[in-house]
């Protein structure tokens, strides 16, 4: 049975410069889409969110690098917590699965893995 879910996904990049923003994003987007086999025609939305030390490229734009510029897309600046990882990106998507959620897997990679240990995969 189709239903739409959220698949979490974050990882850091390397400096705030928009390269080093988009390409982390790249990546992140990319495996996502690869542990998860999920069609392009099945993603809805997505929501992106960075630290406030990031400042010089909307994550978003990885998406429409990627061919997927019909996906409806937010960007958004996440509270500073001490001690949280530096130019860390975050998404959220909404995707139309039919697999059972215990199969979908969430993707934290680079400094962004200390968010979620438990979802961190031994070849991350």
């Amino acid at each position: 049975m189709m239903r739409l879910i959220g698949v979490r996904g974050a990882t850091t990049a390397a400096a705030n410069e928009r390269e080093a923003i988009l390409s982390a994003t790249g990546e992140l987007l990319t495996e996502i889409f690869a542990r998860n086999n999920f069609q392009p025609s099945a993603i809805v939305s997505a929501i992106f969110t960075v630290t406030p030390d990031l400042t010089q490229a909307f994550p978003a734009e990885a998406l429409r690098r990627q061919g997927l510029g019909w996906v409806a897309a937010l960007g958004a600046v996440e509270e500073e917590v001490p001690g949280a990882p530096r130019f860390c990106i975050r998404v959220l998507l909404h995707v139309y699965a039919d697999c059972p959620l215990e199969e979908i897997n969430h993707v934290y990679l680079h400094g962004a893995k200390v968010l979620r240990p438990d979802r961190v995969r031994e070849t991350d």
